[in-house]
Parts: C-alpha cells; structure tokens; sequence
C-alpha cells in the first residue's frame, strides 16, 4: 500500500473541512450579532424559556462556567436577561428578550446558507449518500469514545 501524504488524508480533508465551516458560520452569526456557540442556547429557549444556567449546561454538554460565560455574553447583546425564581430565590433563570425571540429566523436562514453554501453542485443521491457517510463516522467516533 502506498504511502499517501498527510495534507491528502481524509483527516486532513475533514479536518479542513470543520475549520472552514467554524469560519463561515462565525462570519454569518456575527452579521446578526451572535458568536458560534450561541445559537444552540438560544435553541433551549426557544423550546423552553426560563432555564437554569444548570439546565441549559445540561442539555448542552457544557461546562456551568462556559454557560455563565455565554449568558453574560448573550445578555450584554441583549438576546437574553435573568430573573431570579420567584420560587427560590437562590436560583437565577434565563429568559429570552424580545430581540432573543426575533432572531430566530435569523439564525435558520444561516443554517440554510451554510447548507446551501456548501453542498452546492451536489445531487439529491450524492447528498442522501454523504448523509449516511456522516452518519457511519459519527456511530464510529461514538463507539470509539465509549470504548
């Protein structure tokens, strides 16, 4: 078997591919005034407002502090506030603004950007066929870590 080049690998492709990606939908939520990592919060809440930083730290698979560092983020660009629970006063909740709630659109279309973006000249076959690629390497990456 020969030796192919590390810059030839499908790693190396993949993995070029990924920070690209970064890069595009950084470029694309910073017109609309969010970082990359937002828009799966504001996802939580879109589906269920007034989360706990707990909560939403929770569902994301992140660390609390990365939450708190995102909220104080988040509600300086005046997408969310916290209010304390009126049921316990030690426990703050986050909700969205007005400005949280109107950039949903927002941040769909640029889902439909990157998707289009990227798979352009691409059949209805080759697009299903890539989808199971992907599939097959998330299973594997998967069964690879709980190993």
């Amino acid at each position: 078997m020969s030796h192919v080049p590390e810059s030839e690998t499908l790693d190396f492709l993949f993995a070029q591919i990924c920070k690209l990606k970064h890069a595009r939908v950084q470029s694309l939520l910073e017109r609309i005034g969010l970082y990359r990592g937002q828009p799966p919060v504001l996802r939580a809440l879109w589906a269920q407002d007034g989360l706990t930083h707990t909560d939403l730290a929770r569902s994301l698979d992140v660390q609390p502090a990365t939450i708190t560092k995102m909220i104080n983020r988040m509600e300086k660009n005046g997408f969310v506030q916290r209010r304390q629970d009126p049921d316990d006063q030690r426990v703050w909740r986050v909700y969205l603004t007005e400005a949280g709630r109107e950039v949903q659109e927002e941040v769909r279309q640029v889902w439909r950007t990157l998707e289009q973006e990227a798979f352009d000249g691409f059949t209805l076959e080759e697009r299903v066929l890539l989808r199971r690629f992907f599939l097959q390497i998330r299973e594997n990456l998967i069964r690879a870590s709980d190993g």
